[in-house]
């Protein structure tokens, strides 16, 4: 995938229509965590779409009524600022509540293969 800023602005929007089309009922839940995940890697090199995707998990954990999620999020969102201001962001991190904040790893094939099909459409 093209690195540019622009080039992952245009990815993560592609990503989030695609969550938008996704209906929010419960059998939805894995496709919509797995966008949300994917939007989250690529957007995390950016501050605005680091904060958007964390925003955005948050309000599907708290919609989906799972505290545990919902508390990993805002404990997320408070560690957003201090991760861009020092440099410190874990390439590949999905950004769930169920993974260690700071942990670099590789996504999820899902996770690749989705961000794969969003980079390659225009």
């Amino acid at each position: 995938m093209n690195t540019t800023p622009q080039a992952r602005r245009a990815v993560y929007g592609r990503l989030l229509r695609s969550y938008a089309e996704l209906p929010a009922h419960r059998e939805h839940d894995e496709a919509r965590w797995t966008v949300l995940m994917a939007a989250h890697v690529v957007g995390q090199a950016d501050l605005g779409l680091h904060v958007d995707s964390h925003l955005r998990m948050l309000r599907l954990a708290w919609d989906q009524g799972d505290p545990r999620e919902a508390a990993g999020q805002l404990l997320r969102l408070a560690l957003v600022p201090l991760g861009h201001a020092l440099g410190r962001l874990p390439a590949g991190n999905i950004g769930r509540a169920t993974v260690p904040a700071l942990r670099p790893m590789v996504p999820p094939p899902a996770v690749q293969a989705l961000i794969a099909r969003h980079a390659g459409s225009s």
